[in-house]
């Protein structure tokens, strides 16, 4: 246990933590501002399931990681078109017109697999970037400066998505059709409107969270995601629907898997309890959410459909 503790080795964990966060917190914010307006989307895990592979395919066909990285984007944006007219206009009731979005993003991608490229076959990974001068400061620069370009995008759209709730028309239109879209739609704002567009928005940052997971990874496999976006909608309770608590979350959730993985790598896990411990950042979230529940309401008009009279 004491060889955890070495600098270095802390250094690689956090490093490796940050990296895993990433994939979480791109997908928790984008889940954030569509529930925010009063939308809920369970369909995150299916929408960075595509998003993933067909930003993996892209990388095999025409080798270039930046057209891979839009792909993704513009996928998760096409499912959001599709899950906000299936929710904003057809009224469908969320949770299982979110279900069956995961469910068509868990098939779809793994026929797709199978049909386009059969076996796992790794793919180059997006190139790490190294900040200037921070990146030689003494452990911490290993550790928060030298990353790929998608995970810092993943932290400084933080400040980014705090700003577009709290200080834009649009986010308090967001805000406000998620607390009392009666009252709003009194005020002239348009319901219908700005859940879509929430709904996409958040989408979109699902696909991202698809390419951060398998650009990282560099191979992609049948349910690469494994639940994870699940777990990214649990982290906007966790995180109190608040972009800096969710960071929070997706922090502690991908330094407590990086240290799982240290720890097995280092045999201070038993081998007969490699399972059990894959475990812990799952567990760990859900006793954070039995612990925090109720500590901050939700939108009052989460899953509630808005149709005018």
């Amino acid at each position: 246990m004491s060889d955890f503790f070495t600098a270095s080795i802390l250094v690689a964990t956090i490093a490796s933590g940050i990296r895993l966060a990433t994939p979480y917190l791109f997908a928790s914010l984008g889940e954030t501002i569509g529930q925010k307006s009063g939308v809920l989307n369970l369909g995150v895990d299916g929408v960075m399931l595509l998003s993933a592979f067909f930003g993996y395919w892209t990388v095999l066909e025409r080798d270039n990681l930046w057209l891979a990285v839009a792909v993704s984007l513009v996928v998760g944006l096409v499912m959001g078109l599709i899950y906000a007219t299936i929710t904003v206009f057809f009224h469908a009731t969320q949770g299982i017109s979110g279900i069956g979005i995961f469910l068509f993003g868990l098939g779809f991608s793994e026929l797709m697999f199978r049909r386009q490229v059969g076996t796992p076959l790794p793919v180059d990974k997006l190139p790490k970037i190294e900040i200037p001068l921070l990146a030689d400061i003494p452990w911490l620069g290993e550790a928060l400066f030298q990353h790929n370009p998608l995970t810092y995008a993943a932290f400084l759209a933080v400040p980014v998505v705090v700003f577009m709730l709290n200080k834009t028309t649009f986010g308090m239109n967001v805000r406000a059709v998620g607390e009392n879209p009666q009252a709003a739609d009194s005020l002239g704002v348009s319901v219908a409107r700005t859940r879509f567009i929430a709904i996409v928005i958040g989408n979109t940052f699902a696909g991202l969270a698809g390419a951060a997971l398998v650009l990282e990874l560099g191979i992609f496999q049948q349910n690469l995601t494994n639940g994870l976006g699940f777990i990214a909608v649990a982290l906007v309770y966790f995180g109190a629907w608040r972009p800096v608590g969710v960071m929070t979350g997706s922090l502690l959730y991908g330094l407590v898997a990086a240290t799982v993985l240290q720890w097995k790598a280092q045999g201070i896990i038993p081998r007969g309890a490699s399972d059990i411990a894959s475990m812990a950042p799952a567990v760990l979230t859900i006793l954070a959410l039995i612990l925090l529940a109720n500590r901050v309401p939700a939108p009052a008009a989460l899953t509630r459909p808005f149709a005018r009279h």
